[in-house]
């Protein structure tokens, strides 16, 4: 799907100093900007938002790292982990008993 935006010049010359122009940078930036608030708000995954740019994994961790944009996990999602592992590994045990000896 191609989007033409309109853009005032006084808005491009404003964001022109960070994002560059029309011809060099801004569409980009305004795609980064949409994949970005597209995954803050849980409408894009991570994979999705790859896609999006064009990027591989490890590119697009880093993106999402670089703005502040941090795996989804609640602690339903750690619950569920850990059941997982109890299934694969068995129960969980207590940790060893620590002795501490006196010097």
């Amino acid at each position: 799907m191609s989007i033409i935006l309109d853009i005032p010049p006084e808005i491009e010359q404003s964001l022109a100093p960070a994002w560059g122009t029309a011809d060099n940078g801004l569409a980009q930036h305004i795609l980064e900007a949409v994949a970005v608030e597209g995954y803050r708000q849980g409408l894009l995954t991570r994979h999705e938002v790859g896609q999006l740019l064009g990027f591989g994994f490890y590119q697009t961790e880093t993106f999402l790292k670089e703005h502040e944009c941090y795996l989804h996990y609640s602690l339903e999602d750690l619950d569920d982990d850990r059941r997982a592992l109890e299934q694969v590994l068995g129960p969980a045990r207590p940790a060893a008993a620590q002795i501490k000896t006196g010097a």
